[in-house]
């Protein structure tokens, strides 16, 4: 599988193009930059244009082959120079601005993260020590930018510059790691006391019927749960509510926190069988979770409902130690609410 590289790497290199071409008045074709780790290397560049008080560069992303929303997106860095000797980073048009607290960028800064932060100002110090002032901008990041977890963390407006190590991994639990632990956050910084984890949009739309929430208590989890439940008390929550389908938090009470589909088995048989052990042969098997559950009678519907959810509420707990109350609530594909464990004023309309 092949790497790619990060929007910093790309904005570092489009700065030094540039700052290049401002400097000497000539184009580059392709410019090396110094990764993070030390590492050096080669990105193309495109739209390079030059004079002698502004000049710009654009470098198009390449994510290799992970499924990044982000890849052949265009990073372009508009450089000029400035009294002094000091190097200005700004985000233009594409780049979003911070309006929550939490992050590791200031509210009312534009979402350049520390790490491309500094490799974009050395980058440019490797061509000139005079003062520089670079803009970077992302032509479609404000579009780009919905299909994204920005909007949730509190960056709006456009894409953040991002990355650690300078480049993208393949299909790498990385980045989806970074947000969740920045959403975690997020919501302490917000004030949150009691956040709900639920995995997807399905559970999202559930908790907005049901309960009353702010936008920075809901984190969706994915198939992290882990990951999540690991980091969860580092913060200063007072309990937390978990939310979802028993398809995919089944899977908990197997033992299975990390709950995609290729990483983890299907909860069906599982769940086929914990109906049988409550009421017999009439339980039917089914190839889906819902399938289990469509196929019983309305009570024992509600008795199995509420017997998963008892045991994901203490497969839950059990992984955080008890050092944080759980309460749970299972919803079916309609987003209704079939099942809970724990008390749920403290989220109650």
């Amino acid at each position: 599988m092949r790497n790619g590289f990060t929007t910093g790497t790309c904005a570092a290199a489009a700065a030094k193009a540039a700052t290049y071409g401002l400097v000497h008045q000539q184009k580059l074709e392709e410019v090396a930059i110094t990764l993070p780790g030390g590492d050096r290397v080669n990105l193309p560049l495109t739209d390079v244009t030059i004079n002698p008080e502004l000049a710009g560069a654009s470098v198009r992303k390449d994510a290799g082959d992970d499924p990044d929303i982000t890849d052949k997106a265009l990073i372009k860095v508009s450089v000029s120079f400035t009294p002094g000797s000091e190097v200005i980073v700004k985000g233009g048009a594409g780049v979003g601005v911070v309006t929550k607290p939490g992050l590791s960028v200031p509210v009312g800064k534009h979402a350049i993260n520390p790490v491309p932060m500094q490799m974009i100002k050395t980058a440019i110090r490797e061509v000139t020590d005079r003062g520089i002032q670079a803009v970077v901008e992302i032509p479609d990041g404000e579009k780009l930018a919905e299909k994204t977890f920005n909007p949730r963390l509190g960056v709006v407006g456009g894409l953040s510059i991002l990355g650690t190590s300078g480049i993208v991994k393949p299909f790498s639990s990385d980045a989806i790691r970074e947000t969740l632990r920045l959403s975690l956050e997020v919501a302490e910084a917000s004030g949150v006391k009691r956040p709900i984890l639920t995995p997807g949009r399905i559970g999202h739309r559930a908790i907005r019927k049901v309960f009353r929430i702010t936008p920075e208590q809901v984190i969706e989890v994915g198939n992290e749960w882990g990951f999540i439940l690991d980091h969860l008390p580092e913060h200063t929550f007072e309990e937390v509510l978990i939310v979802g389908h028993p398809g995919k938090l089944a899977k908990l009470i197997m033992g299975h926190w990390d709950t995609h589909s290729k990483r983890s088995p299907n909860a069906a048989p599982f769940v086929s069988e914990l109906a049988r052990s409550m009421f017999g042969e009439s339980a039917k098997l089914a190839e889906t979770v819902e399938g289990v559950i469509e196929s019983l009678e309305p009570q024992q519907r509600e008795n199995l409902a509420q017997s998963l959810a008892s045991k994901i509420n203490q497969a839950v707990s059990s992984r955080l130690k008890t050092r944080v109350p759980v309460s749970t609530v299972l919803i079916n594909l309609k987003s209704e609410m079939i099942g809970h464990y724990g008390d749920l004023r403290p989220w109650a309309l």
